[in-house]
């Protein structure tokens, strides 16, 4: 691995660092990663039935010919259960229920609906170490990110097989196979490339993850309901076609002029086969603090999409969680993208970038990213495709950076800021930067 792009960290704010260390360190003492072992305390308990009642699931998978890409590791995994019967049992054998965190939330869905093939629930001690350390699984097989249950409850114990709800919802049971204690320290310094807790993700490892991270088989019982519609791998492959490129394009804010333009450009790019078409990827999941929600910006997704009304544009939507880890975090969308039958997926400038709270620095270069994405792609089977810089200008509309400056255009910029005190200040917003549609929304849900 090539730790080059991974890892730009900032060591001019000493005392910072030290302190979110030591902040960050107080989970990973001398018994980091020891297996717990203490007697379980049943807090909160179940009936339990004979094993006999239920006996253990296999994990569904199917070999999917609907899209032409290969499901990571070479079978998309399916782990919810089909009938009534099976599920009731599932429930029945449970001695213990818990409520699910949004971030768990997300991360449950994508286990049971086989987005984070060829995972078939959270990971081990074992593979958690392996992914932090290697960005890859024990078995070699290239992962961007750890997948884990974190928990702060002393009395879950290895064997438990505990019930996961979302209020009155059933979604799936976990039975436990490990209880361990990361060093949080190091899972943020690999995978984040810093460990200060002003970087957003190192900040939600610190204070919003338990002491503990439990790995665990997952078995599916019903998908959140939300207020956003989520197909899984499986339904969405069945709408894409199988005999041209599907290029993914992620994004985690309303979709805007550039945007567009950035993605509906990037099928001419050479990289692409004719007639490939272009899978919009939203992910409406937790992510920073002040990006705007997902269900708002789900809506601007939807007007957007009657808008344009491109029939090689296709809208789909993603809960899962950003955790803004840069590089890393590029590689993990891109799995997850050709778990649901991508062929390429577009990489912008600065992609899952995050700034420090602190200074407001960036923690990664603007093409550290995409250089992870050109280094990993072959093996992970995408092919990146680099996006355009698009700037806006008063002669020719939108055209590259460099074109502008060759041919000494006259560009037209708009800071995100200046559009949000104008959005807040009920100003008009230029038709160049941003639909009508989407600002409408964004002011009736402000």
């Amino acid at each position: 691995l090539n730790c080059r792009p991974l890892f730009v960290i900032s060591f001019h704010r000493n005392v910072t660092m030290n302190l979110s260390l030591a902040v960050l360190s107080l989970a990973a003492t001398a018994s980091a990663f020891t297996t717990i072992s203490t007697p379980a305390a049943r807090s909160v308990s179940r009936s339990v039935v004979s094993n006999d009642v239920f006996a253990p699931v296999s994990v569904r998978s199917t070999q999917l010919e609907a899209a032409k890409q290969t499901p990571h590791g070479g079978t998309l995994v399916d782990l919810i259960l089909k009938t009534d019967e099976e599920k009731a049992a599932a429930v029945a054998a449970c001695t213990k229920e818990l409520q699910l965190s949004p971030r768990q939330l997300c991360d449950a869905e994508l286990i049971m609906n086989g987005a984070f093939s060829p995972l078939d629930g959270f990971m081990n001690e074992e593979t958690y170490t392996h992914v932090v350390e290697n960005l890859a699984l024990p078995s070699g097989l290239i992962f961007g990110l750890p997948v884990v249950f974190d928990t702060n409850d002393e009395t879950l114990q290895p064997g438990d097989i505990v019930l996961l709800k979302d209020g009155d919802r059933d979604i799936a049971t976990v039975e436990f196979t490990d209880k361990f204690l990361p060093n949080k320290a190091v899972e943020c310094k690999k995978c984040y490339g810093t460990s200060e807790i002003e970087h957003p993700g190192a900040l939600m490892v610190a204070t919003e993850r338990g002491k503990y991270y439990m790995g665990g088989k997952i078995t599916g019982l019903n998908l959140p309901v939300r207020d956003f519609p989520c197909k899984t791998p499986a339904e969405v492959r069945e709408t894409l076609p199988d005999d041209v490129d599907v290029v993914a394009f992620q994004c985690r804010n309303p979709v805007h002029r550039a945007h567009y333009e950035l993605f509906t450009r990037a099928l001419d790019d050479p990289l692409i086969g004719e007639g490939g078409v272009v899978l919009v990827h939203p992910t409406c999941g937790p992510t920073q603090a002040d990006d705007i929600s997902g269900t708002t910006r789900y809506k601007t997704y939807v007007v957007l999409k009657e808008e344009t009304a491109n029939d090689r544009t296709r809208w789909e939507y993603l809960p899962y969680s950003m955790h803004m880890a840069g590089p890393r975090e590029a590689i993990q969308h891109m799995m997850i993208r050709k778990n649901f039958g991508c062929t390429h997926f577009i990489i912008g400038r600065d992609m899952a970038g995050s700034k420090s709270s602190l200074t407001g620095d960036d923690y990664y270069g603007a093409y550290d990213a995409q250089d992870l994405a050109k280094e990993k792609g072959a093996e992970l089977g995408v092919t990146p495709v680099p996006s355009l810089n698009l700037v806006y200008t008063d002669e020719e509309g939108y055209v590259t950076a460099d074109e502008a400056k060759e041919r000494g255009l006259n560009e037209k910029k708009l800071s995100g800021t200046k559009f949000r005190q104008m959005l807040r200040g009920g100003e008009d917003i230029p038709e160049w930067f941003a639909f009508k549609s989407v600002v409408k929304v964004l002011r009736e849900n402000n």
